[in-house]
């Protein structure tokens, strides 16, 4: 739908050195996708832009690297108050650009503020190593650094959890950062910057800039970012991560999902419905950890599915700020088109239609039906690709070795579950599957902030996980200074490599 003529749009702007820049060459609407109109416009920033982004954050990198660790968690802290303060603000901004509902939003901001709360500790976690005496009168210790400017890519459905997930760690480890979220939900992240300013950030440390694949090639090959986080696709991770290795630099680039929830007939079975229509149909399925493959275990499918099918049934769908709404749109209309086209492939490909939910329940937006296929398998389109969106597809299989094969077979590792009372059958599931996050009676099990979040195989390219621990590594190089200091009568060394025996 086209947005009414006499409409004038809000502009989201850029924000650069710590100003707010509305102006610009090309400008790209922002939809509500419960409306199906468009109802601001974004800033679409070029390569000059992205380059003016850059280079204050460079300009800026200095002094807050030479800032004691102490002092930016104190501006950490103060940020993490105004986002707690203002969470109910970036929770809606969220759902009039996403579409999910608002407790769904709430959620994802609030899973967001704890990372901020764990970089709050970030003067303890950048303590190094000490040994005295490794050799004569030699000591060893260890430093951890910044790495310099750092750049985030982020994708739509979590617009303030995702970034929230990086620029906080990369700061509070000393870095600066560019900001690029989805051009698709601009907003929350400029209204984050400006919180991140009333906090006491100085100008140029954190900067967002809007745009498509030319803004993201131009961070990517500008010389003077050292560190890229992506989350998206598949394909563009594989592309950002291999683009960045040419031009050596740091990169964690997370990509696409295919999550499994196996389901042994020892479950507790409408718990596991319950848990299962939750992470499949959440935020309309558009999450990188939503389950879209169930796989049932003998006697588990029929009664497993007869209850899926009555509680898919039951969700009510809306505009995502309506009270009693338990399902929004899609982002798009276009890619609500490319998610009927795998239900109409579903369909041709033989899977059984327990639920079709291609039909709009709502006249006006983005909105599908939830789907429910039964019966699938591991040939059909719609197990083989990340759908993201509300279909959910059911495998049925006769032994939890026979599951775990299957799960270990598909190319994405992201999050996978299982449903048992068997704590014997759970240890094995967690040894031997091959997946970086796995939840036992846990459907979506989403790491807290102080461990790290992060998939194996095609769902991760790179070595190391988002925030927690692994995060802080990301952001900093370790530097290992040995020292001595001699006396008079010590000898100095010779020609010959030394040791400190």
């Amino acid at each position: 739908m086209n947005k009414p003529a006499e409409l004038k749009l809000e502009t989201v702007p850029v924000w650069i050195n710590g100003k707010a820049i509305a102006s610009a060459s090309r400008y790209v609407d922002v939809f509500n996708p419960a409306l199906g109109q468009a109802t601001k416009r974004v800033v679409f920033s070029d390569a000059p832009m992205i380059d003016e982004a850059v280079k204050a954050a460079a300009a800026a990198l200095p002094a807050w690297r030479d800032t004691p660790p102490l002092r930016r968690a104190r501006v950490m802290q103060r940020f993490l108050q105004l986002l707690q303060d203002n969470q109910k603000d970036l929770a809606r901004i969220v759902t009039e650009e996403h579409g999910k509902t608002l407790p769904d939003a709430m959620g994802s901001v609030q899973r967001g503020i704890e990372v901020v709360e764990f970089a709050c500790g970030i003067p303890h976690l950048l303590k190094g190593e000490y040994a005295e005496n490794v050799g004569t009168q030699v000591d060893t210790h260890t430093v951890r650094q910044p790495v310099g400017v750092c750049a985030g890519i982020t994708p739509f459905n979590f617009p303030v959890m995702v970034p929230l997930w990086m620029f906080p760690m990369a700061i509070a480890c000393g870095n600066t950062f560019v900001l690029k979220p989805s051009e698709k939900v601009p907003s929350a992240s400029v209204r984050m910057a400006e919180l991140f300013r009333e906090a006491g950030l100085p100008d140029g440390v954190f900067n967002v800039v809007h745009g498509d694949k030319a803004a993201v090639d131009a961070l990517l090959l500008h010389e003077k970012i050292s560190a890229v986080s992506f989350v998206g696709s598949t394909p563009i991770a594989k592309y950002i991560y291999e683009t960045c290795a040419r031009n050596g630099k740091r990169v964690q680039a997370l990509g696409g999902a295919k999550n499994h929830a196996v389901v042994l007939p020892d479950a507790d079975l409408e718990f596991a419905a319950d848990a299962l229509i939750g992470a499949a149909y959440g935020s309309a399925g558009e999450r990188c950890m939503a389950i879209s493959a169930v796989v049932a275990v003998g006697a588990a499918g029929d009664p497993l599915v007869r209850l899926l099918e009555q509680k898919a049934k039951s969700i009510k769908v809306g505009p995502g700020d309506a009270q009693g709404v338990e399902m929004g749109p899609l982002v798009t209309g276009e890619h609500r088109q490319k998610v009927s086209g795998f239900i109409q492939k579903g369909k041709q490909e033989g899977a059984k239609v327990v639920l079709d939910g291609s039909t709009p329940p709502v006249k006006d937006g983005f909105f599908l039906g939830t789907t429910l296929f039964d019966h699938v398998t591991p040939e059909m389109e719609i197990y083989r690709n990340e759908i993201f969106g509300p279909v959910l597809a059911v495998l049925r299989v006769k032994t939890l070795e026979e599951a775990i094969a299957l799960v270990n077979r598909n190319p994405y590792a992201n999050g996978t579950a299982i449903f048992t009372e068997s704590g014997g059958a759970a240890r094995r599931f967690e040894n031997e599957i091959q997946v970086g996050m796995v939840g036992i009676n846990v459907p979506i099990p989403v790491p807290v902030a102080f461990f790290s979040f992060g998939g194996w195989k095609s769902s991760l390219f790179g070595d190391l996980h988002v925030h927690g621990v692994e995060g802080v590594k990301f952001y900093t190089r370790t530097k290992v200074v040995t020292s001595r200091w001699p006396h008079q009568d010590t000898p100095a060394p010779g020609f010959n490599m030394p040791t400190l025996g």
